[in-house]
């Protein structure tokens, strides 16, 4: 019996929820995040039902969650951003290039990002997660991503894991 010789795949379509900008945004913050250590996951859900646009995990467990702003309507319209402080060490607003930043508040870091790159403009203050709050999001985040892979190359196949 051969073994199954896998092609890579490309990402997963946009699902409808996020505009070009925002695509954008996130593809340049996750390049970011990488490049200090962090793997990603995009859209994640969180244990409130809230949906995180991205939450990075690095090697020694630190959470950095990225709220993703396309616009200044985007931005005023969405009051939820503070939900998310409970399930990171540290909360990031994520804007394009051209975004008015002074319109953010000054406690949550700031990203300016684009398909191609982003630079880390501001650091947020550290809030440590708790041990079993850290335990609960890792987990999370692993059987998200676990399911996300799996479906990527088994979409009949998965199940239960990926959101």
């Amino acid at each position: 019996m051969g073994l199954l010789r896998l092609q890579p795949l490309g990402p997963p379509p946009p699902d409808g929820r996020q505009s070009r900008t925002a695509l954008e945004v996130a593809v340049g913050t996750r390049r970011l995040l990488a490049s200090h250590g962090f793997a990603s996951v995009p859209e994640l859900t969180l244990a409130t039902g809230r949906r995180a646009d991205i939450i990075g995990l690095r090697g020694d467990c630190a959470v950095w969650i990225v709220e993703i702003k396309s616009s200044v309507a985007d931005f005023r319209s969405d009051g939820k951003w503070p939900d998310y402080r409970d399930f990171c060490d540290r909360f990031f607003f994520a804007v394009p290039t051209d975004f008015p930043t002074e319109i953010l508040p000054a406690e949550a870091g700031l990203i300016l990002a684009d398909a191609f790159g982003a630079a880390l403009v501001r650091e947020p203050p550290e809030h440590r997660l708790n041990a079993a709050r850290r335990k609960a999001v890792l987990l999370r985040f692993a059987r998200a991503a676990a399911g996300r892979l799996h479906m990527l190359v088994d979409p009949q196949g998965a199940t239960g894991a990926a959101e």
